[in-house]
């Protein structure tokens, strides 16, 4: 799968993501993307050697109370914590995707937003939107701009916009520079994950209209 990614994250989304600075919704962008792309993967973890390294060398000792020996051995009486279940296999949705979901494609909850294309709002904090979108074969997003920044990953399929064409696994990272209008390939339905950090900006009437009902 690595192999076949083209679009990657950016040095400065990883090594936020290092650090813990993210917001949620960009954070699972982040896990998802690098549960499927080895490149980022191998980024990701130089960055948190970085990190480890800097905390190890300004970090104070800290004296261990007495107790935290018999604290750490009860613990350890205690048992195994209970094992996770088995999550069913999804070849559309990675691990990090479908602790969200609560399963698999099936469970996810989709709503229309208008020309065929549905979207699934995924329960992150309030500071930035996770949304799953299904995009039918060859129809289109609305031409949009933005007001902050957007990632679109896709899942399933793949899409073209004046950018180039995004496969699953690849990731589109947009701004208030970019205007596009995505088309999902004629050959099988887009399912992507997309996440922004603030509302598009859609250049035609009925969009506008339905953008505060449908969080976009």
């Amino acid at each position: 799968m690595s192999k076949s990614i083209k679009h990657h994250l950016t040095d400065d989304l990883l090594m936020a993501y290092a650090a813990g600075s993210l917001p949620e919704a960009f954070d699972l962008m982040v896990a998802t993307h690098l549960s499927l792309c080895d490149h980022c993967r191998a980024r990701a973890g130089s960055y948190d050697a970085v990190g480890g390294h800097v905390l190890e060398e300004q970090a104070e000792s800290i004296a261990m109370s007495d107790t935290s020996l018999a604290a750490t051995m009860a613990l350890i009486a205690k048992g195994a914590p209970a094992a996770k279940p088995v999550r069913p296999n999804c070849p559309v949705l990675p691990v990090p995707l479908q602790d969200y979901v609560g399963g698999t494609v099936s469970d996810i909850r989709w709503r229309p937003v208008g020309m065929g294309v549905k979207q699934a709002i995924l329960p992150t904090t309030k500071d930035a939107t996770a949304r799953l979108l299904l995009i039918p074969a060859g129809a289109a997003v609305p031409d949009h701009g933005h007001h902050g920044m957007e990632l679109t990953m896709v899942l399933q399929g793949a899409f073209s916009d004046e950018v180039d064409h995004f496969a699953r696994g690849d990731v589109e990272i947009a701004d208030e520079d970019l205007e596009h209008t995505p088309l999902a390939d004629i050959s099988e339905d887009c399912i992507c994950l997309a996440v922004t950090d603030a509302p598009l900006k859609f250049n035609k009437l009925m969009p506008r209209l339905f953008q505060p009902f449908l969080r976009i």
